[in-house]
Protein backbone atom coordinates (compact mmCIF):
# COMPACT_ATOMS: atom_id res chain seq x y z
CA UNK A 1 0.00 0.00 0.00
CA UNK A 2 2.95 2.23 0.98
CA UNK A 3 5.18 1.44 -2.27
CA UNK A 4 1.66 1.83 -4.25
CA UNK A 5 1.18 5.47 -2.64
CA UNK A 6 4.54 6.27 -3.67
CA UNK A 7 3.94 5.61 -7.22
CA UNK A 8 1.36 7.11 -7.18
CA UNK A 9 2.66 10.53 -5.77
CA UNK A 10 5.59 10.07 -8.54
CA UNK A 11 3.33 9.84 -11.86
CA UNK A 12 0.31 11.66 -10.55
CA UNK A 13 1.15 15.69 -11.49
CA UNK A 14 3.05 14.23 -14.96
CA UNK A 15 -0.50 12.60 -15.56
CA UNK A 16 -2.39 15.81 -14.92
CA UNK A 17 0.08 17.86 -17.39
CA UNK A 18 -0.13 15.10 -20.14
CA UNK A 19 -3.92 15.38 -19.78
CA UNK A 20 -4.00 19.33 -20.03
CA UNK A 21 -1.78 19.16 -22.89
CA UNK A 22 -4.04 17.18 -24.43
CA UNK A 23 -7.03 18.91 -24.17
CA UNK A 24 -5.70 21.63 -24.81
CA UNK A 25 -3.98 20.96 -28.45
CA UNK A 26 -7.19 18.70 -29.37
CA UNK A 27 -9.23 21.21 -28.73
CA UNK A 28 -7.77 24.09 -28.84
CA UNK A 29 -6.07 26.38 -31.77
CA UNK A 30 -3.65 24.32 -33.59
CA UNK A 31 -0.19 25.59 -33.58
CA UNK A 32 2.68 24.59 -35.15
CA UNK A 33 4.85 25.35 -32.74
CA UNK A 34 3.48 22.97 -29.94
CA UNK A 35 2.28 19.07 -31.47
CA UNK A 36 0.07 17.17 -29.96
CA UNK A 37 1.49 14.39 -27.25
CA UNK A 38 0.60 11.81 -29.87
CA UNK A 39 2.86 13.16 -32.39
CA UNK A 40 5.31 13.78 -30.23
CA UNK A 41 5.56 10.10 -29.15
CA UNK A 42 5.48 8.71 -32.76
CA UNK A 43 8.29 10.90 -33.43
CA UNK A 44 10.38 10.43 -30.34
CA UNK A 45 10.19 6.33 -31.31
CA UNK A 46 10.96 7.48 -34.92
CA UNK A 47 13.94 10.18 -33.91
CA UNK A 48 15.82 8.12 -31.34
CA UNK A 49 16.55 4.97 -32.80
CA UNK A 50 18.80 2.82 -31.92
CA UNK A 51 21.52 4.65 -34.64
CA UNK A 52 20.98 7.49 -33.20
CA UNK A 53 21.53 7.22 -29.64
CA UNK A 54 25.07 5.90 -30.53
CA UNK A 55 25.89 8.55 -33.02
CA UNK A 56 24.71 11.77 -30.48
CA UNK A 57 23.16 10.13 -27.02
CA UNK A 58 26.10 8.07 -26.13
CA UNK A 59 28.88 10.33 -26.89
CA UNK A 60 26.91 13.11 -25.22
CA UNK A 61 26.71 10.91 -21.93
CA UNK A 62 30.40 9.88 -21.82
CA UNK A 63 30.88 13.63 -21.68
CA UNK A 64 28.73 14.17 -19.24
CA UNK A 65 29.89 11.19 -16.97
CA UNK A 66 33.74 12.51 -17.48
CA UNK A 67 32.61 16.00 -16.51
CA UNK A 68 30.53 14.87 -13.01
CA UNK A 69 33.52 12.49 -12.12
CA UNK A 70 36.21 15.20 -13.07
CA UNK A 71 33.75 18.09 -10.63
CA UNK A 72 33.55 15.25 -7.73
CA UNK A 73 37.10 14.26 -7.96
CA UNK A 74 38.43 17.84 -8.02
CA UNK A 75 35.54 19.31 -5.46
CA UNK A 76 36.38 17.02 -2.90
CA UNK A 77 39.92 16.83 -3.08
CA UNK A 78 40.47 20.85 -3.38
CA UNK A 79 37.14 21.19 -0.45
CA UNK A 80 39.10 19.00 2.24
CA UNK A 81 42.78 21.15 1.82
CA UNK A 82 41.20 24.50 1.97
CA UNK A 83 38.94 23.27 4.33
CA UNK A 84 41.08 21.52 6.83
CA UNK A 85 44.09 24.40 5.96
CA UNK A 86 43.29 27.50 7.61
CA UNK A 87 45.52 30.02 5.55
CA UNK A 88 45.04 27.80 2.48
CA UNK A 89 41.58 29.01 3.19
CA UNK A 90 42.25 32.89 3.78
CA UNK A 91 44.51 32.25 0.70
CA UNK A 92 42.35 31.21 -1.75
CA UNK A 93 38.71 32.57 -0.78
CA UNK A 94 39.00 35.62 -2.76
CA UNK A 95 40.53 33.92 -6.03
CA UNK A 96 37.79 31.22 -5.75
CA UNK A 97 35.21 34.01 -5.09
CA UNK A 98 36.59 35.60 -8.42
CA UNK A 99 36.17 32.20 -10.41
CA UNK A 100 33.05 31.35 -9.11
CA UNK A 101 31.66 34.75 -10.83
CA UNK A 102 33.01 33.59 -14.18
CA UNK A 103 29.89 31.96 -16.53
CA UNK A 104 31.07 28.87 -17.75
CA UNK A 105 29.65 29.77 -20.98
CA UNK A 106 31.84 32.58 -21.61
CA UNK A 107 35.04 30.20 -20.84
CA UNK A 108 33.90 28.30 -24.30
CA UNK A 109 34.88 29.97 -27.27
CA UNK A 110 38.26 30.84 -24.36
CA UNK A 111 38.49 27.06 -24.15
CA UNK A 112 38.45 26.30 -27.85
CA UNK A 113 41.21 28.47 -28.85
CA UNK A 114 43.29 26.88 -26.22
CA UNK A 115 41.96 23.22 -26.19
CA UNK A 116 40.87 22.85 -29.58
CA UNK A 117 36.92 21.80 -30.36
CA UNK A 118 37.19 18.19 -28.83
CA UNK A 119 35.75 16.39 -26.42
CA UNK A 120 38.27 18.11 -24.03
CA UNK A 121 36.65 21.47 -24.52
CA UNK A 122 33.01 20.17 -23.64
CA UNK A 123 34.25 17.81 -20.43
CA UNK A 124 36.62 21.27 -18.99
CA UNK A 125 33.09 23.19 -19.36
CA UNK A 126 31.10 20.98 -17.39
CA UNK A 127 34.08 20.89 -14.94
CA UNK A 128 34.53 24.15 -14.53
CA UNK A 129 30.74 24.77 -13.82
CA UNK A 130 30.22 21.79 -11.83
CA UNK A 131 32.66 21.87 -9.92
CA UNK A 132 31.58 24.60 -7.49
CA UNK A 133 29.05 23.30 -5.82
CA UNK A 134 30.53 20.53 -4.55
CA UNK A 135 34.11 22.30 -3.59
CA UNK A 136 32.17 24.92 -1.58
CA UNK A 137 29.88 22.59 0.14
CA UNK A 138 32.98 20.31 0.84
CA UNK A 139 34.82 23.53 2.13
CA UNK A 140 31.54 24.22 4.64
CA UNK A 141 31.39 20.41 5.54
CA UNK A 142 35.22 20.60 6.76
CA UNK A 143 34.79 23.77 8.47
CA UNK A 144 31.39 23.05 10.52
CA UNK A 145 33.00 19.06 11.98
CA UNK A 146 32.23 18.83 15.47
CA UNK A 147 35.29 20.46 17.53
CA UNK A 148 34.97 17.63 20.13
CA UNK A 149 35.41 14.85 18.06
CA UNK A 150 38.14 16.54 16.28
CA UNK A 151 39.99 17.09 19.41
CA UNK A 152 39.44 13.49 20.29
CA UNK A 153 40.87 12.18 17.37
CA UNK A 154 44.17 14.91 18.10
CA UNK A 155 44.22 13.37 21.42
CA UNK A 156 44.24 9.84 20.73
CA UNK A 157 46.83 10.84 17.87
CA UNK A 158 44.45 9.99 14.86
CA UNK A 159 45.60 11.55 12.04
CA UNK A 160 47.20 11.85 8.39
CA UNK A 161 44.66 8.91 6.06
CA UNK A 162 42.65 7.60 9.12
CA UNK A 163 41.71 11.26 9.94
CA UNK A 164 40.41 12.24 6.49
CA UNK A 165 38.63 8.77 6.38
CA UNK A 166 37.12 8.15 9.45
CA UNK A 167 36.19 11.99 11.24
CA UNK A 168 36.78 14.72 7.94
CA UNK A 169 34.76 12.66 5.33
CA UNK A 170 31.94 10.98 7.01
CA UNK A 171 31.16 14.55 8.87
CA UNK A 172 31.25 16.40 5.73
CA UNK A 173 29.63 13.63 3.83
CA UNK A 174 26.28 15.05 4.23
CA UNK A 175 26.78 18.64 2.49
CA UNK A 176 29.51 16.78 0.21
CA UNK A 177 26.33 15.10 -1.12
CA UNK A 178 24.07 17.84 -1.39
CA UNK A 179 26.83 19.52 -3.76
CA UNK A 180 26.85 16.34 -6.27
CA UNK A 181 22.85 16.78 -6.02
CA UNK A 182 23.21 20.75 -7.20
CA UNK A 183 26.23 20.04 -9.09
CA UNK A 184 23.92 16.98 -11.63
CA UNK A 185 22.09 20.07 -13.21
CA UNK A 186 24.64 22.20 -13.93
CA UNK A 187 26.06 19.37 -15.66
CA UNK A 188 23.41 18.66 -17.81
CA UNK A 189 22.61 22.00 -18.66
CA UNK A 190 26.55 22.23 -19.47
CA UNK A 191 26.74 19.48 -21.84
CA UNK A 192 23.78 20.38 -23.99
CA UNK A 193 25.54 24.17 -24.31
CA UNK A 194 28.97 22.71 -25.05
CA UNK A 195 27.50 20.87 -27.56
CA UNK A 196 25.82 23.76 -29.21
CA UNK A 197 29.53 25.23 -30.43
CA UNK A 198 31.41 24.11 -32.73
CA UNK A 199 30.31 20.45 -32.49
CA UNK A 200 28.90 17.57 -34.83
CA UNK A 201 27.36 15.10 -32.84
CA UNK A 202 25.79 15.30 -29.48
CA UNK A 203 22.15 16.13 -27.65
CA UNK A 204 23.01 19.81 -27.92
CA UNK A 205 23.90 19.58 -31.49
CA UNK A 206 21.09 17.75 -32.74
CA UNK A 207 18.55 19.76 -30.85
CA UNK A 208 19.77 23.12 -32.28
CA UNK A 209 20.20 21.15 -36.12
CA UNK A 210 15.77 20.14 -35.33
CA UNK A 211 15.02 23.83 -34.73
CA UNK A 212 16.68 25.14 -37.31
CA UNK A 213 15.29 22.85 -40.07
CA UNK A 214 11.82 23.45 -38.41
CA UNK A 215 11.51 19.57 -37.09
CA UNK A 216 9.63 21.11 -34.39
CA UNK A 217 8.20 17.57 -33.20
CA UNK A 218 12.08 15.97 -33.34
CA UNK A 219 12.92 19.18 -31.02
CA UNK A 220 10.60 18.39 -28.93
CA UNK A 221 11.56 14.69 -28.29
CA UNK A 222 15.26 15.75 -27.88
CA UNK A 223 13.97 18.29 -25.07
CA UNK A 224 11.97 15.19 -23.70
CA UNK A 225 15.03 12.83 -23.82
CA UNK A 226 16.78 15.45 -21.38
CA UNK A 227 14.51 15.91 -19.43
CA UNK A 228 14.29 11.60 -19.22
CA UNK A 229 17.66 11.64 -18.45
CA UNK A 230 17.81 13.93 -15.99
CA UNK A 231 14.83 12.36 -13.99
CA UNK A 232 16.86 9.12 -14.38
CA UNK A 233 20.30 10.64 -13.00
CA UNK A 234 18.25 11.65 -10.09
CA UNK A 235 17.06 8.30 -9.19
CA UNK A 236 20.21 6.89 -9.91
CA UNK A 237 22.02 9.74 -7.29
CA UNK A 238 19.34 9.01 -4.53
CA UNK A 239 20.33 5.24 -5.03
CA UNK A 240 23.93 5.99 -4.22
CA UNK A 241 22.68 8.69 -1.76
CA UNK A 242 21.04 6.30 0.64
CA UNK A 243 24.30 4.08 0.19
CA UNK A 244 26.55 6.45 1.17
CA UNK A 245 24.55 8.53 3.71
CA UNK A 246 22.83 5.38 5.48
CA UNK A 247 24.33 5.86 8.88
CA UNK A 248 22.89 9.53 8.61
CA UNK A 249 19.35 8.88 7.56
CA UNK A 250 19.44 6.30 10.46
CA UNK A 251 19.90 8.73 12.34
CA UNK A 252 17.78 11.02 11.16
CA UNK A 253 15.00 9.20 11.44
CA UNK A 254 15.90 7.97 15.31
CA UNK A 255 15.89 11.57 16.07
CA UNK A 256 12.59 12.25 13.88
CA UNK A 257 10.83 9.50 16.01
CA UNK A 258 12.03 10.43 19.63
Amino acid sequence: MRMLKSVLYIVALPVLLLVIWYLATAFGEKNFFVPTPTLLAETFVDTWTWDRMTRDVFPSLTRLLFGIAGSILIGIVAGLLIGSIRWLRALLEPTLEFFRAIPPTVLIPVLMLLIGIGDDMKVAVIIFGAVWPILLNTIEGVRAMDEVLSDTTRTYGIGGVNRVRYLILPSAAPQIMAGIRQSLSIALILMVISEMFAASSGLGFTIVQFQRSFAIPEMWSGIVLLGIIGVVMSFIFQLVERLVLRWYHGLREIENAA
